[in-house]
């Protein structure tokens, strides 16, 4: 092999960085296991163990003060309790892929007859149409790829669709704990089953954690539950529009990633006449303008035009050098496709339509989704 400084210096960084990335993966798994370990001891301790009577609820406390382990405190040592009772199936892990990394003495704790079948039955029942090792292979990938305090955001979801659900979206996405926690926060599962397209609404959703156009960062959908309003047809505009700013923050998670508030009522003079744009967002990720218009009723071809006027004149006169156009969003309770269709057709304007709701939807039939990304993930 021929060798020059340049290719010598490149091989060493990039050996340097693989292995360190290697290193940081295996410190995780190790963490994971541990702590996934130490919750099967505490369950077993408190299904079994012979002076589990003398410490009852206080035996976390007890515990962390005797084991003096940085980092596992009683509540952390309770985490680790619902990790394993949230995961019995890193079982099979240990059997088939992981018992190399502990000794023989620990992993003889391990046996079938301690492990609790009530906890590994609750945990895939849910499932019924996954074999195990479909199972084996879907926990392996997530044990490699994702921290501890990915799991800590997991852990805290008790439906076992949803967590599902989630786990699918971090194989495919590798987001951020932050990330993570906000497109939990946000609904995107809850989203996705009122859809009538799941799977688009899926890659929707693995978009939106990257947005790269103004596609990516609008939902077809949009759930104001955390307003606590009777449902839209009893409402102002100006009331909801209110609302919506009192729960700011709420309202800037739903609305997802990049999206800095402006306005409210922004006053525009087109010609001799002043007009007000309900909400002004920056986008910081696609650097443009917002501006968001709400209805209480269906979305009909004049609030279109409305919002046309609006985005061609923020187009023209306040668009700065560096931005991009200016993107519409028209909030309705409901629309007809088709005429929205017609009258956003050939324009140059970037207009979207999206619905809300005030309640949440009954929670989907997504399993049968679910299990099919399940398979493809392998």
């Amino acid at each position: 092999m021929t060798m020059n400084f340049e290719k010598l210096s490149l091989r060493i960084q990039q050996t340097s960085n693989y292995l360190r990335l290697n290193a940081v993966k295996a410190v995780n798994m190790h963490i994971t296991l541990r702590n996934w370990l130490t919750g099967f001891y505490i369950v077993e301790f408190e299904q079994h163990g012979s002076d589990r009577a003398e410490y009852g609820v206080k035996l976390l406390e007890n515990l962390a003060r005797k084991i003096t382990v940085k980092g596992l405190t009683a509540p952390e040592l309770s985490r680790c309790r619902q990790f394993y009772h949230r995961y019995p199936q890193i079982h099979l892990l240990l059997e088939k892929d992981l018992k190399s990394l502990i000794p023989e003495e620990f992993f003889g704790d391990f046996s079938a007859e301690n492990y609790s079948p009530a906890i590994l039955g609750s945990a895939t029942q849910e499932f019924e149409g996954i074999h195990q090792g479909e199972w084996t292979t879907h926990f392996f990938m997530l044990f490699q790829s994702v921290s501890y305090s990915h799991f800590t955001e997991l852990i805290k979801i008790e439906d076992i669709s949803k967590r599902r659900f989630y786990e699918l979206l971090i194989l495919k996405t590798q987001p951020t704990v932050k990330e993570l926690k906000r497109q939990i926060d946000s609904l995107t599962y809850e989203r996705i089953g009122l859809s009538q397209n799941r799977q688009h609404s899926f890659a929707e959703a693995m978009r939106s954690i990257a947005p790269e156009d103004s596609h990516d960062m609008v939902k077809s959908h949009y759930f104001f539950e955390f307003l606590n309003l009777v449902q839209p047809k009893l409402i102002e505009e100006n009331e909801l529009e209110s609302a919506l700013i009192e729960h700011l923050q709420q309202f800037m998670l739903e609305l997802g990633n990049g999206f800095c508030y402006e306005a409210r009522q922004k006053r525009l003079l087109i010609g001799d006449e002043y007009y007000f744009v309900d909400l002004v967002f920056y986008h910081r990720i696609l650097k443009c303008h917002v501006l968001v218009e709400l209805k209480t009723e269906n979305a009909k071809h004049e609030h279109i035009g409305q919002l046309k006027a609006y985005l061609s004149f923020y187009k023209k006169n306040i668009q700065e050098a560096g931005d991009n156009p200016p993107v519409g969003i028209l909030l309705a309770t409901n629309q007809n496709r088709t005429l929205i269709e017609y009258a956003i057709a050939e324009s140059d304007l970037e207009i979207f339509v999206s619905q809300y709701q005030l309640q949440l939807p009954d929670k989907a039939e997504l399993r049968e989704f679910i299990e099919n990304e399940l398979r493809k993930a392998k």
